[in-house]
């Protein structure tokens, strides 16, 4: 039989896992007043040293405020939980992204940053995703998204050349409505999404774009979109930061 697995890492982050869980669960609530060195010290049976180093990392990584003079609390913010198929559907006529009227909906403002627009080679499994041959070019769009000027979302999406070439697609300039209204008035209207969610660590580019603190982990939304006859007609890969946002999914059967 093997040897059971054994958590080695230092107690210091293991205690920092525990909070962190208790924050991202909601049942320390925002606002919350965290429990005294003496009272933590004592829950953990552990050294005051041990407890302020674990509240450091949970500080580093924003779930903790201090107060001077006062205490340490957790951040005023809940995670938030994001539900893919709230925009699937393309935006009514004159309408923004779906992503941004939703941001409104929560009283969140919302905006998107454009940063490249070009044909690239692209990543191996985007290339499967899109059915493309050995070497073939995609059109690629990549921005960020911020709520509330904080931002939420690196996005790269993917698109077949010979759909995206010569079309907005192909413009620099952020798309009214987003790219499903602009593929439906093309004829590629949506009629499926795949996703796929991963939990993993943030490369420099995601780093530092999504202003990660400490060594928080992204989610990456790996999404095949498809339009009539199951043709993919987008991929993105999506990142966002692990620790201010969760995935919800509502399933009728």
């Amino acid at each position: 039989m093997p040897e059971p697995h054994e958590d080695k890492r230092p107690l210091a982050e293991r205690i920092a896992a525990e909070i962190r869980k208790l924050i991202m669960s909601g049942e320390w609530e925002p606002g919350k007043k965290v429990p005294t060195n003496e009272k933590l010290r004592e829950q953990f049976e552990t050294s005051n040293v041990t407890i302020q180093r674990a509240l450091k990392i949970l500080k580093d990584e924003k779930f903790l405020q201090g107060q001077t003079g006062v205490g340490v609390f957790v951040r005023g913010e809940r995670a938030q939980t994001i539900q893919p198929a709230h925009y699937i559907a393309p935006s009514e006529p004159d309408q923004a992204y779906r992503w941004l009227t939703e941001a409104t909906k929560r009283q969140q403002r919302g905006k998107y940053r454009m940063l490249e627009v070009g044909e690239v080679v692209p990543p191996i499994e985007v290339a499967r995703a899109l059915r493309l041959e050995e070497a073939s070019t995609a059109m690629l769009r990549s921005r960020i998204g911020f709520l509330d000027d904080q931002p939420a979302e690196l996005v790269h999406s993917y698109y077949p050349i010979e759909l995206a070439r010569g079309t907005r697609l192909a413009d620099r300039r952020l798309i009214p409505g987003g790219s499903p209204a602009l593929l439906q008035e093309m004829g590629y209207p949506t009629r499926s999404q795949d996703d796929a969610v991963a939990a993993r660590p943030a490369t420099t580019e995601e780093y530092e774009a999504l202003e990660i603190p400490r060594d928080v982990p992204v989610l990456e939304i790996f999404r095949i979109v498809y339009s009539d006859d199951e043709k993919p007609i987008e991929v993105s890969v999506l990142t966002k930061p692990a620790h201010r946002f969760k995935m919800g999914y509502h399933i009728e059967l």
